[in-house]
């Protein structure tokens, strides 16, 4: 418990806590039933049980929970939310038969999206992006990446970038942008990879990196897209010019990436299926997050499933996204995410809830200031009318927060 005097913005009671803080509370969960919590200028003041509430806090408003449960705000730590265009024919195409990399090889694919995104102008970019957005804030999201890729040129991937900039200056929500501009070869550049990396190196990312539009690159490593040394070359860049690296690694095969990427100390990697128990121990003996992407498992029928037991055995930290996008993984629901990541994956509820709280922060590199509970946090917060924090993933019943915090100002959904 900790020690408050004073006042504070907002006093919630009557609320049972999941704090998510392994120092905190009992279970998995980090549970704290009957608590309360002390929110002062967007951050967490005091929380603890209600009956050790201090006496002299004088609270300049005040909320009855109504014994509901207070958790942390949900993080989607991968996200492709702005892009233009539609993909549905693929749907259709996979159900015939046809793969991603065979989608993808015909002039699918990502550089469908692609198309579709060069041609629209920035105020279009950002209207068609505003309801996928929307959505992830119902579902109760507070913080959110998205990164670029479906431009492949300068020009499209700052428009993109500017995009997510201007969506997170109008709703009430953390973005987190990422470059990847190194998502797939561009037609322009057919054959070219080695000059198209340079590209990326020399003219892109110097661009974005002046303009402050990203605080990470990504990199697709991938026998569809770039292999290590396209990679390494990206993540050097990256490095020189300040910003953190993270990697598309292990979906469709082993390329070996993760051990590149936590050779670089990568935020994180994201898909692994195939990852290999050479890639568990990189993971094991790194800070790097393991991101599991159910939802593009699921719509790519694949079955090859991530080494979930491995990475629990090893302590790796496993976070979970919605890879939203438009043609893999069109899902606006970590909720959904989450209940994915148990039925097909094997995560339990707990598992589920921190790879959408405490681990996703670890993976954009905000585990100092979100994803828990705690004194010091940022105060965004969801109130739920649950009986159980397991409810979240194993109910898929259309349950919405009653409440959403955004640094301690309730959010209007």
């Amino acid at each position: 418990m900790t020690k408050v005097t004073g006042t504070c913005d907002l006093l919630i009671t009557h609320v049972h806590i999941a704090t998510m803080d392994p120092s905190m509370g009992t279970g998995h969960y980090g549970e704290l039933l009957e608590g309360a919590i002390a929110i002062d200028q967007g951050l967490i003041q005091w929380l603890g049980a209600a009956e050790a509430l201090p006496a002299n806090l004088q609270p300049k408003a005040t909320l009855d929970g109504q014994g509901q449960w207070l958790m942390p705000g949900l993080i989607d730590c991968h996200t492709h939310l702005v892009y233009a265009g539609d993909r549905s024919t693929e749907f259709e195409q996979r159900l015939q038969g046809k793969s991603y990399s065979d989608i993808a090889q015909q002039g699918g694919g990502i550089l469908s999206t692609v198309n579709a995104t060069r041609r629209c102008s920035l105020d279009q970019l950002i209207e068609q992006s505003r309801p996928r957005l929307e959505a992830l804030l119902c579902d109760g999201v507070t913080t959110l990446e998205i990164k670029s890729g479906y431009g492949l040129n300068l020009e499209t991937e700052l428009k993109i970038l500017r995009a997510a900039k201007e969506l997170e200056l109008q709703y009430p929500v953390r973005i987190e942008k990422t470059f990847l501009g190194a998502h797939t070869l561009p037609p322009e550049f057919s054959g070219q990879a080695d000059r198209y990396i340079e590209v990326v190196c020399e003219e892109m990312l110097p661009a974005i990196a002046e303009e402050g539009l990203a605080t990470a690159v990504d990199v697709f490593c991938e026998n569809i897209a770039f292999n290590l040394s396209h990679t390494e070359k990206v993540f050097q860049s990256a490095r020189s010019l300040g910003l953190r690296v993270k990697l598309h690694a292990e979906q469709l095969s082993d390329s070996r990436g993760t051990q590149l990427a936590t050779a670089y100390d990568a935020l994180s990697v994201d898909h692994l299926e195939y990852l290999s128990n050479e890639g568990v121990k990189a993971l094991e003996n790194s800070t790097t997050v393991a991101t599991l992407l159910p939802g593009a498992f699921y719509f790519l029928q694949e079955t090859q499933r991530p080494p979930v037991e491995k990475l629990r055995a090893s302590g790796i930290p496993m976070a979970l996204a919605t890879d939203l996008n438009p043609g893999t993984s069109p899902f606006t629901s970590l909720r959904l995410i989450m209940n994915m990541a148990c039925t097909l994956f094997g995560l339990t509820p707990s598992e589920a809830l921190a790879g959408v709280t405490i681990h996703a922060a670890r993976a954009l590199g905000l585990q100092d200031q979100e994803g828990m509970i705690k004194k010091g946090h940022t105060a965004n917060l969801t109130l739920w009318p649950i009986q159980s924090p397991a409810s979240l993933a194993a109910s898929l019943t259309g349950e919405t927060p009653s409440l959403t915090f955004y640094r301690g100002e309730a959010r209007v959904n």
